[in-house]
């Protein structure tokens, strides 16, 4: 099995997730059956993780096995300690995810998680692809399930920002399949095949001509900066977020979003390296803009949703900014904030999905004074709004903080200004959430309506709980899960610097 470990690890969610298609309408038995999948899938990962030695920077449990053998094009999987991080996050969400969401799908059940775990098994595909072509195949797969799990089970204007995210994220992928077929026509003369092997590719790709390497830049970065979604093309998400149900907006945040970032860590650096180094200025001035104004189009939200939709926008400028500081702090930082976004914006959408179960709105303005009936649910939300944050001894801080650190010390950046400006979307976050907690929890309780509002019930209790676990468990202890990329991380980066010393003659 350590052989094929990965194509297990991809594949099981998607295989057994046919057997849920034939369960009639047995509906528990298939949320049940759904949920031991998704759990035995993430105990998986974990061994896995119990493998995987964290001193190799190098691709471990590769395989490779010849598919289309005229065009050269193989399923090859590998797993590295950036690679890693982002499966541990992706195999912990959908199980939590199930357990969270239990009641709130009433109609085409079966359809519904038969897509949850086809979803995350395209998911896992993204983050262990190594061949541009299967890479291509897994991140055009996403969009099938996510597509009717928002066109079905989502919101009056569902149908809107369903065509949306889907125009969205076809253009962005049709740039990268163009760039994909134009950067192997141009190395085969250097290989001596054809071939899009990522492994290959990356040896040759930072020696093709700056004009050349420019637009593939371009045609990969716009695919990957739309799906973060970096401002200004971050429209689809508020109205993706807002519409699709709890489930959706879950996975969506912490999860889909990573597919962006980490194509920019794997495929924009290693493959395009010089076009980075000139380019990482702009990255972090959108990064930087999209911290801010995130941040003050949440202040002004009357909708929860949408405003901890918004929220990503400003907490996703972090990771941009992270990245292009392009030092092992920041990129560190960006790695392990990727996790943090995942656990703590995926905890918020689901505290929003819990209030909208029990009262049908999510108005601002139709709340108030709740703590007094939901003691457990406010107490559990304010740690999770808390590390969002960035509150000390959580792990949205060590995130935040690697990565300010890193970008005020960045040689590539050289501006303090950045990190300045990006400080202030710390602050701004802590007005609108904390601004938001007291509208919705405390005060005087006024309406009677909200008086009957039930508590959180021990299964959604024990959903929040465990991701509570790692929240503290990141802010206490971030080396964890900080061992376990560095080498990894440390080599992208030799690998750029190495990029920067032959082509542009710089010490």
């Amino acid at each position: 099995m350590v052989n094929n470990i990965l194509t297990v690890l991809i594949f099981s969610p998607i295989v057994l997730s046919i057997p849920v298609l034939f369960f009639r309408d047995k509906e528990k038995l298939i949320k049940i059956y759904s949920f031991i999948v998704s759990a035995a899938v993430f105990g998986f990962s974990l061994y896995v993780l119990s493998l995987f030695n964290s001193a190799n920077a190098d691709f471990q449990f590769v395989e490779r096995y010849q598919w289309v053998k005229d065009f050269n094009i193989f399923y090859l999987l590998g797993i590295d300690g950036i690679s890693l991080l982002l499966v541990l996050l992706t195999a912990f969400i959908f199980p939590v995810t199930i357990l969270g969401v239990w009641g709130s799908v009433a109609t085409r059940v079966k359809e519904f998680y038969f897509l949850l775990l086809l979803l995350e098994g395209a998911l896992l595909g993204v983050f262990l692809s190594l061949d541009l072509i299967l890479f291509y195949v897994f991140w055009e797969l996403i969009l099938i399930p996510m597509y009717f799990i928002i066109g079905f089970w989502g919101g009056k204007n569902k149908y809107y920002a369903n065509l949306k995210f889907f125009l969205y994220t076809m253009f962005g992928s049709l740039l990268m399949l163009v760039a994909i077929i134009w950067l192997s026509n141009y190395v085969t003369p250097q290989l001596g095949k054809f071939t899009t092997d990522y492994l290959e590719l990356r040896k040759v790709s930072p020696y093709t001509p700056q004009t050349i390497q420019l637009w593939l830049f371009i045609f990969f970065g716009l695919s990957f900066v739309i799906k973060v979604p970096m401002f200004p093309f971050h429209t689809w998400l508020p109205d993706a977020h807002t519409e699709a149900p709890t489930a959706g907006s879950i996975i969506l945040a912490a999860v889909l979003l990573k597919m962006g970032t980490y194509g920019i860590i794997r495929f924009s650096m290693e493959l395009f390296p010089i076009m980075f180094i000139k380019y990482a200025w702009l990255l972090a001035v959108f990064g930087v803009i999209g911290i801010i104004y995130g941040a003050l189009v949440c202040i002004a939200q009357k909708d929860v949703k949408k405003l901890v939709a918004y929220s990503s926008v400003s907490h996703m400028g972090f990771i941009l900014l992270g990245l292009a500081a392009l030092n092992v702090e920041a990129m560190q930082g960006a790695l392990i904030q990727m996790v943090n976004h995942g656990l703590s914006t995926g905890a918020l959408f689901m505290f929003v999905g819990f209030l909208y179960d029990r009262r049908y709105t999510r108005e601002i303005a139709d709340y108030g004074g709740i703590l007094k009936v939901v003691p457990i649910f406010g107490s559990l939300l304010l740690v999770i709004c808390l590390s969002s944050i960035g509150l000390p001894g959580l792990n949205g801080f060590i995130g935040e903080f690697m990565i300010l650190i890193g970008s005020f010390n960045s040689a590539l950046l050289n501006n303090h200004t950045y990190t300045i400006l990006g400080t202030t979307g710390v602050v701004l976050s802590a007005v609108y959430l904390l601004w938001m907690y007291q509208r919705v929890l405390l005060g005087p309780l006024d309406k009677d309506i909200n008086k009957s509002i039930p508590d959180l019930n021990l299964r959604e209790t024990v959903a929040s709980a465990l991701i509570i676990i790692f929240i503290v468990w990141i802010g206490v202890y971030p080396n964890t899960f900080l061992s376990k990329s560095e080498a990894s991380m440390k080599k992208v980066i030799e690998n750029v610097e190495t990029a920067k010393r032959n082509l542009l003659r710089i010490p």
